[in-house]
């Protein structure tokens, strides 16, 4: 664990820089972000500032459930169950007056982690001279996990609003009203951010990997597994940058250098990182046993790139994780969640009867009076409750150890952008797209294989890029990717039916994207504080 002392004053530096920051970067004020000198002084400066960068990017993934409203509702598989804010951004309907989807619109959020990110390679190297115990190595180290983490956050822009204004510099404390730059040039300036970190970075902190030996900031590598990007994290967005540019041949690449890596990660105290079994990725707390391998709850080698929420450290929140959305009554006490997903869809995702996720199984029971007969049993590990109106979408529950008073809980669930099941799918993507179909058929069964579900066979006449989609789909199911899954299927697969309606019209997908649909609007806050942004031309 960190350093109590210091996790509590890093805690109180969040909060000052996130309403700080937020308010300079669309306000444009001469104003410093811990840009004084006596915050470059000392190794314990270098850890701060950058893990409160660390902690701008989680509290802009947490925010108003940013991860998953964004990531997860849009022609996604959950509904409301009666909050018309969420059915809006469920229907596409962006640009509806609603207070969150106003604030989920600002972008400002991620331009704090941006300008956090370029104060601390601007400034970090001045402790090198002031701190005999933070070494150079140390601070190339720390320089290239900035970059990453500076990549990331532009990677969630352009991913949300296309073009985005590039700012690679703190300007000094002020924000220039920039345009916005094309997302390939922001995209370029990402891949070259991650190519010189992935040079640098160690596979493991605390431990003995080669780059980087010995303690990290007096800690061993239990403490940093899942907490600090590696060499694997930078090449796993390098991954997702290439596909999300339908750079297939590069994407190939870099989730092979993954997969043949990952080991490299060492074993920790919550074990390494690994293939899980369905019982370990759907674990619940605080009484199985699986909370040593879940990639959901608090930090791990699993989490190859994720943001957690440890409740050993105190930083468990009531807010800011999906269970507060999709939980109810017999878990928690709530009597509804806010969406969950119908069982007409449960049914037609989960379509193989031998599947853990979900899976229909008929159990032969003995009766006095009769002979055999058969009760229908339906797999737990995704849904509870099925037989109910409403089924519980309770894979992700990491609810810690907190008393619950009333509809008073305590989450500790990871925001987790990726883990080995879902680079591996990636990696199936991508080969099936470059017509390498055996070896994407044996990396779609490699990620699926502890699922209970048949293999998909050399010899089956099925799409094989349809079944590695489907099987995200139910992998990945409230991960916050299956809108952006939708786009990357839809740009490969290019179909001529209508994807969107605007005034009742409805649009093709190629339509769509070059209408700028894909993409949320603006917020009229940050247009209005910087002119020389323009609004997305479909909400125009």
């Amino acid at each position: 664990m960190y350093n109590n002392r210091l996790a509590k004053f890093a805690t109180v530096l969040l909060v000052l820089t996130v309403s700080f920051s937020c308010k300079k970067i669309d306000d444009v004020q001469s104003s410093h972000l811990q840009t004084d000198a006596q915050n470059w002084k000392t190794v314990a400066d270098g850890r701060t500032n950058l893990f409160g960068a660390y902690g701008l990017m989680r509290s802009a993934l947490a925010s108003d459930n940013t991860q998953w409203l964004m990531g997860d509702l849009r022609k996604g598989d959950f509904v409301s169950t009666g909050r018309e804010d969420l059915k809006a951004i469920i229907e596409g309907r962006l640009n509806a007056s609603y207070p969150i989807i106003e604030r989920l619109s600002n972008w400002r959020r991620f331009y704090a982690v941006i300008n956090a990110c370029n104060i601390f390679i601007e400034r970090s190297g001045e402790i090198v001279a002031n701190d005999a115990r933070y070494t150079k190595l140390n601070n190339q180290v720390d320089v290239a996990q900035a970059k990453t983490l500076r990549a990331l956050a532009y990677f969630y822009l352009v991913r949300t609003w296309g073009d985005v204004p590039l700012l690679t510099t703190s300007n000094d404390g002020q924000f220039v009203q920039l345009p916005r730059t094309s997302q390939a040039r922001v995209l370029s300036f990402c891949k070259t951010d991650l190519m010189e970190a992935a040079q640098v970075l160690p596979f493991r902190y605390g431990s003995t990997d080669p780059i980087l030996p010995g303690l990290y900031y007096g800690d061993e590598l239990d403490q940093w597994q899942g907490a600090a990007f590696t060499r694997i994290s930078a090449y796993s967005l390098l991954a997702h940058v290439a596909a999300w540019e339908q750079n297939y041949i590069d994407c190939e690449v870099y989730t092979k250098f993954v997969l043949d890596n990952y080991p490299k990660l060492g074993n920790g105290g919550y074990g390494s990182a690994r293939y899980l079994a369905i019982n370990e990725l759907t674990a619940t707390f605080p009484n199985s046993a699986s909370e040593e391998v879940n990639p959901f709850a608090y930090k791990r080698q699993t989490q190859l790139i994720g943001f957690s929420f440890e409740y050993g450290s105190s930083s468990a929140t009531t807010t800011g994780h999906i269970e507060e959305l999709t939980l109810a009554q017999p878990i928690i006490p709530k009597t509804k969640p806010e969406m969950f997903v119908p069982k007409d869809s449960i049914r037609s995702i989960f379509t193989d009867v031998k599947d853990f996720r979900f899976g229909v199984d008929s159990v032969a029971t003995k009766d006095a009076q009769r002979n055999d007969i058969y009760a229908v049993v339906y797999q737990p590990y995704y849904f509870t409750n099925y037989s109910s109106e409403r089924p519980i979408f309770s894979k992700i529950r990491a609810i810690g150890q907190a008393k619950a008073s009333g509809n008073f809980l305590m989450y500790s669930s990871a925001i987790l952008f990726t883990r080995l099941e879902e680079i591996t799918l990636l990696r199936a993507e991508a080969l099936a797209v470059l017509g390498l179909r055996n070896d994407a058929i044996n990396a779609l069964n490699r990620a699926a294989q502890l699922r209970g579900t048949s293999p998909f066979l050399e010899t089956s006449s099925k799409d094989l890029l349809d079944a590695i989609f489907a099987e995200r789909r139910r992998e990945l199911m409230g991960e916050g990717w299956r809108w952006y899954d939708i786009i990357r299927y839809n740009r490969l697969k290019n179909p001529a039916g209508a994807f969107i309606y605007k005034n009742g019209v409805p649009l093709t997908f190629a339509q769509a994207q070059s209408a700028g649909a894909l993409y949320w609007p603006v917020a009229k806050d940050v247009i209005n504080n910087n002119p020389s942004v323009t609004q997305n031309p479909f909400w125009q």
